[in-house]
C-alpha cells in the first residue's frame, strides 16, 4: 500500500510572496518621523516572528504598541495589493505539489485573515487545506508548535513525513525543532550564511526545484 504523501508546510512572506517592500514600508509609516526607530536591516532580520514583539522593542509602551499596529495595519491594508506578488515559479509549483495529491499547509506569523488574502490574491488559497496564523497558537515561530498544529490541521501527518519551506532562520528553527524537515528557501530577505547558522536540511535556489526534492524525499 502507497504511503501518505508527503505534507508540505510554507511560510508565507518572502517564500511564497514578495512582500518585503510592504512590510518595510508599513513600519516606516506606523513609525513615521520618530527618531527612534528601526533600522530597516533589524526590521527585515525579524520578519517571521510576532508583529507585537517586533514593534515591542521601539515603541514606548504597550499602548504604543497597539498605536503603531493600527498604522502597521492601515498602511498594509492600503497597499496590499500594490506592493504584493507572487515570487517566480510559486504559483504553478504548488499547483504542481496540489493536484500531486500532496497536503499543503501555510505557517506564518500573520494572522490567518490576512495570510489568506495574500493567497487569494495571487490565485492559491484553494490549494491549502490550512492557513496557520499567529492567532492560532499560543508559542509561534521560531518554536515548534505551529508547525504541530498545521500537521494535526492535515489530518494527523507524522512528522517525518513533512517538509516546512521557509525563507527565514525563524521558519528552519521552528521545522527543527518539531521535527519535520527543513528546507530553506534562498530568495527571500535572509542571506545564505544566516539561513546556514539554522541548519536546514535542505536548500532550494528556486521554487521550481521543490517537486524534485519532494519525490526523493518521498
Amino acid at each position: 500500500m502507497r504511503t501518505q504523501p508527503f505534507a508540505i508546510l510554507f511560510d508565507l512572506d518572502g517564500t511564497l510572496i514578495d512582500s518585503i517592500g510592504l512590510i518595510v514600508g508599513a513600519m516606516e509609516y506606523a513609525f513615521g518621523d520618530r527618531p527612534h526607530r528601526p533600522p530597516v536591516d533589524e526590521w527585515t532580520s525579524a520578519i517571521g516572528t510576532p508583529l507585537d514583539g517586533m514593534l515591542r522593542r521601539w515603541a514606548t509602551d504597550e499602548a504604543d504598541v497597539t498605536h503603531l499596529r493600527e498604522r502597521y495595519r492601515e498602511f498594509q491594508s492600503s497597499r496590499h495589493d500594490a506592493m504584493t506578488t507572487a515570487y517566480p515559479g510559486v504559483v504553478d509549483t504548488v499547483r504542481q505539489l496540489h493536484g500531486n495529491g500532496h497536503p499543503l499547509a501555510v505557517v506564518t506569523s500573520k494572522l490567518e485573515a490576512g495570510a489568506r488574502r495574500s493567497l487569494r490574491f495571487i490565485g492559491l488559497e484553494e490549494c491549502f487545506s490550512s492557513v496557520v496564523g499567529i492567532d492560532a497558537t499560543e508559542r509561534h515561530k521560531p518554536e515548534p508548535e505551529p508547525v504541530w498544529f498545521a500537521l494535526d490541521r492535515l489530518g494527523g501527518v507524522p512528522r517525518g513525513r513533512a517538509i516546512f519551506v521557509g525563507d527565514s532562520t525563524h521558519d528552519v528553527h521552528a521545522g527543527n525543532a518539531a521535527g519535520v524537515v527543513t528546507a530553506a528557501a534562498t530568495w527571500g530577505p535572509f542571506s545564505r550564511e544566516q539561513l546556514a547558522a539554522a541548519g536546514p536540511a535542505h536548500w532550494l535556489e528556486r521554487m521550481a526545484d521543490l517537486p524534485e526534492l519532494v519525490a526523493r524525499l518521498d
